[in-house]
């Protein structure tokens, strides 16, 4: 017997519990759930393992991998899975948010809007897609702006849940700014909602965490109606 089947079969898996913590988007911990050996493996040898066990999916499902537009396919999947679409499990990825000082004294709000989120819900990693915009008050320090939208494309780029995404988005901008003043707010649609399930496409999912000055409400409504704000640049 396999050791990935082991695996498997040591799970104490309730169907019924498992449909109801994916239908109902529930996570675990802020913290993405990672094994002590997660790293050990380099990422060519994730991606011969991942290829070879996508084959058997394919071909459980009854799918002819002998035919010439899938043949390839547990192999793309395997390359994306590693290094496009989960790279962000890998902490050697982690931008280098490096801090400059604030020579010019600006103390007022910085706001960075439209930021592309594209994640994908751990529960059957389908994509969730949409926008996140992110605002902070500094003070000695700052980080360039490109750092603020690579520190959500990092934290995105991991099978996720999109509570724990803005809350770890809003951990990571603590540590990089050096300050508590923090806004992260999220919204976007769920392709496990939109494609299974109840099939709904109009919903769409909004999460926010407010820290520091961002817990008054009209520091909050100010961060809002900033992105909110339509601007054309041309």
């Amino acid at each position: 017997m396999s050791k990935e089947k082991n695996v498997l079969d040591s799970l104490e898996i309730n169907h019924q519990e498992a449909n109801e913590i994916g239908d109902d988007h529930l996570s675990s911990a802020v913290r993405t759930p990672l094994r002590d050996d997660a790293f050990v493996l380099t990422d060519q040898e994730k991606i011969e393992l991942i290829q070879e066990k996508f084959a058997d999916i394919m071909h459980t499902l009854g799918l002819d991998l002998t035919d010439e537009s899938l043949k390839g396919t547990p192999y793309r999947v395997a390359k994306m899975y590693v290094q496009e679409i989960f790279h962000g499990l890998n902490p050697k990825n982690k931008p280098d948010a490096k801090k400059f000082g604030n020579q010019y004294q600006y103390g007022d709000m910085v706001v960075v809007k439209n930021i592309n989120v594209t994640s994908f819900c751990e529960h059957h990693f389908l994509p969730f897609i949409g926008k996140a915009h992110i605002a902070y008050f500094s003070d000695d320090q700052v980080i360039g702006l490109s750092k603020i939208n690579r520190i959500v494309d990092h934290y995105s780029r991991r099978p996720q849940v999109q509570e724990r995404l803005t809350l770890q988005i809003a951990e990571e901008l603590q540590v990089s700014l050096n300050s508590e003043d923090v806004a992260v707010f999220i919204e976007s649609k769920h392709f496990c909602v939109s494609t299974r399930g109840i099939q709904d496409r109009e919903s769409s999912t909004v999460t926010t965490e407010y820290r520091g000055k961002f817990k008054e409400e009209l520091t909050q409504q100010r961060f809002i109606d900033y992105f909110k704000t339509q601007t054309e640049m041309k």
